[in-house]
C-alpha cells in the first residue's frame, strides 16, 4: 500500500516542495521503517520520535517493513518539519486516511514522544512558496500558525498534536483556519527606545547619519570613550524610513528561517538593527555551518549592521564583508551544496582613535605610543575603508550642551526627510534600486551630474587627497543624497564638498 503527503523543506533560505512517499510490506520485518532521500541525521532520528508518538496517540503503526522516500532524492534534507507529514503517511497506511485528503496539502512539524507538535523554523518562508505553487492548505505546528497566516492566500491550521491533526484530516475534527489582519499588522504604531531629541549636542554628527539614513550609505563613527557613539548609533534606527510590506515579508523570512522571530511579533515591520559582539565568528557574521544559515549580514537585510569598537572584530572577519557590502547577497559553499543569502545591509561602526581612546583629545591625555596606534588602526583595512562612505569625528559633549534642558529636534521629524529623499530615489530609478548608494555605474553617469564648479571642486578633492576610483564613485553618490536632502536636481558645489569633508578622516588618521 502507498501513501503520499506533500512537505516543505529549506536549502539555505529558498523552500522546496518535499513528497513524502510511504510503502509498507506486512512480510518485511516486524515495525521497521528505513528512510532514503538523503535525509539529514535529524530526519534519520525521527523514525524513533515518530513512533513513540503514533502510539502514544492512540494510533495503529504498520506491522512489518515501511519505506519513506523524500523527493527530490538529490537535495539534502534536514531538520525536524518531516516528522508530522512522515506520521501521518504511516498511520494513513493502517488507520483509514483516504489518499486525496493529502492533495493541495502542505504539512509540516516536529513531533515530540507523547505526540505533540512542536515548533519549527521558517514556516512563513514555507507557507509563501506553497501559496506560490497552489497548494490550498497548510497543517503547521502551533506556535507557527501566526506567523504562517502572514502568508494569505493558503489555508492555515492550527496543530497542537498528531491525534489532533488524524482527526482533522479525516473529518472527526473542525478547525478553523488562522486570519491574519496583514494590513493591521503593517500599520501599527512604532515606537522607538531610542530618540535623537534625547541627544545632547553633536548636530554635526546627527546631520551625517541624516544624510546615510537618507541614501542608506555606510558610516564610520570615531571618538573618545563616552562621548556618545553608541547612544547615537542606537538612536539611528528611530530616523530609518519603514519598511514596505515587501520588504517586511522579506526580512520577516530571513528570520524566521534563523529562528530569530519574536513569537509575538509574526511580521517584522521596523528595519532591523543588528548588534554581533566583536568575538563573532566568520559564520557567525555571514551563514555557514554544515547546513548553511543566514548571519548577521544577512539578518541586518534591509539596513543596518552594527559593529561596535570595530577594531576588536578579527581582521580576516572585516574582510570577508567586502564582497557582500558591493554585491548585497552572500553566497555560501558547502560539501553538501551552496546557498545563496540576502545581504543588503548598510554598516554601521563605531571605534576609538587609539588603543586608550584618547589620542587628539584636548580633555585626557593620549597614553599610546605611536606603534601601538598604528597597530590598532591597521586592524581596518584601507579596502573595507574605502567602502564606507562617511567618516564622522564625535568630540566629547560641553558641559553647556550637557546641562542644556532643551530638547533636540525630534526622531519623527528627521525621518520625514529621510522618508522624502528616499521617495525621490524610488521615483528616479525605477528599475530595482531604491537608494542612491546601490547605483550601478551607469546610474552614477546618468544621475550624478554636476556643475563646472562641482567638477573643478571634485578634480581637486582627488589630486589632494589621492582618492581611489571607488571613493571618487562614493563621493558622487554621497553628492546626490545631499542634493536629494536638499531638494535640488542636479549637484552642486556645496553638495560636492560636503560629500569631500566625510571622507577625509581615512587620508587623516590612517
Amino acid at each position: 500500500m502507498l501513501t503520499k503527503v506533500w512537505s516543505s523543506a529549506l536549502n539555505g533560505i529558498s523552500p522546496f516542495t518535499v513528497e513524502v512517499e510511504v510503502s509498507n510490506n506486512a512480510q518485511g520485518n516486524e515495525n521497521y521503517v528505513s528512510i532514503g532521500g538523503l535525509p539529514d541525521a535529524s530526519v534519520r532520528e525521527s523514525r524513533e520520535r515518530i513512533r513513540s508518538a503514533v502510539y502514544t496517540s492512540g494510533l495503529k503503526f504498520p506491522e512489518g517493513a515501511s519505506t519513506v522516500a523524500l523527493a527530490p532524492a538529490d537535495i539534502k534534507k534536514s531538520g525536524a518539519a518531516l516528522d508530522l507529514p512522515i506520521a501521518l503517511g504511516l498511520v494513513g497506511i493502517t488507520n483509514g486516511i483516504p489518499k486525496n485528503i493529502f492533495d493541495h496539502t502542505i504539512i509540516i512539524g516536529e513531533l515530540a514522544l507523547d505526540g505533540r507538535v512542536r515548533p519549527v523554523k521558517g514556516s512563513l518562508a514555507m507557507a509563501i512558496y506553497a501559496r506560490e505553487k497552489g497548494f490550498k492548505r497548510m497543517l503547521v505546528p502551533a506556535e507557527n500558525a501566526f506567523e504562517a497566516s502572514v502568508a494569505e492566500g493558503v489555508e492555515v491550521y492550527a496543530i497542537e498534536n498528531l491525534r489532533q491533526a488524524f482527526d482533522f484530516l479525516i473529518g472527526e475534527l473542525p478547525l478553523g483556519a488562522v486570519n491574519c489582519d496583514l494590513t493591521a499588522l503593517f500599520n501599527k504604531s512604532q515606537s522607538y527606545e531610542y530618540d535623537f531629541a534625547h541627544v545632547k549636542g553633536q548636530h554635526a554628527v546627527k546631520r551625517g547619519l541624516e544624510i546615510a539614513a537618507a541614501g542608506a550609505h555606510n558610516i564610520l563613527l570615531i571618538g573618545p570613550p563616552g562621548c556618545g557613539k553608541s547612544l547615537l548609533a542606537r538612536s539611528y534606527a528611530s530616523i530609518l524610513p519603514e519598511l514596505n510590506i515587501d520588504e517586511a515579508l522579506k526580512v520577516t523570512q530571513i528570520h524566521s528561517i534563523a529562528g530569530e522571530l519574536p513569537n509575538d511579533e509574526p511580521l517584522l515591520t521596523r528595519r532591523p538593527f543588528r548588534s554581533p559582539h566583536h568575538t563573532v565568528s566568520d559564520s557567525g557574521l555571514l551563514g555557514g555551518t554544515s547546513n548553511p544559515r543566514p548571519g548577521e549580514v544577512s539578518l541586518a537585510h534591509k539596513e543596518v549592521l552594527f559593529l561596535d569598537e570595530l577594531p576588536e572584530y578579527k581582521r580576516s572577519t572585516l574582510e570577508v564583508m567586502r564582497q557582500p557590502m558591493e554585491a548585497g547577497e552572500v553566497t555560501i559553499s558547502r560539501a553538501a551544496g551552496t546557498a545563496t543569502f540576502p545581504a543588503d545591509f548598510m554598516l554601521l561602526a563605531a571605534m576609538n582613535p587609539c588603543p586608550c581612546g584618547h589620542y587628539g583629545s584636548i580633555q585626557r591625555q593620549c597614553r599610546c605610543s605611536s606603534a601601538q596606534i598604528t597597530r590598532y588602526r591597521s586592524k581596518i583595512s584601507g579596502p573595507l575603508l574605502d567602502r564606507i562612505d562617511i567618516h564622522l569625528e564625535v568630540t566629547p559633549v560641553t558641559e553647556e550642551e550637557l546641562l542644556n534642558k532643551a530638547v533636540g529636534e525630534p526622531s519623527e521629524e528627521i525621518r520625514e526627510r529621510v522618508n522624502s529623499a528616499r521617495e525621490k530615489q524610488r521615483l528616479r530609478f525605477g528599475n530595482g534600486i531604491t537608494t542612491n548608494s546601490s547605483m550601478k555605474p551607469n546610474d552614477v553617469q546618468d544621475h550624478c551630474t554636476t556643475d563646472a564648479s562641482g567638477r573643478a571642486l571634485l578634480k581637486t578633492a582627488i589630486n589632494d587627497l589621492n582618492l581611489s576610483a571607488r571613493t571618487y564613485d562614493r563621493i558622487l553618490r554621497l553628492a546626490r543624497t545631499i542634493a536629494d536632502l536638499e531638494g535640488f536636481e542636479q549637484i552642486q558645489a556645496q553638495h560636492i564638498a560636503e560629500a569631500v569633508q566625510y571622507r577625509t578622516l581615512d587620508r587623516k588618521l590612517w
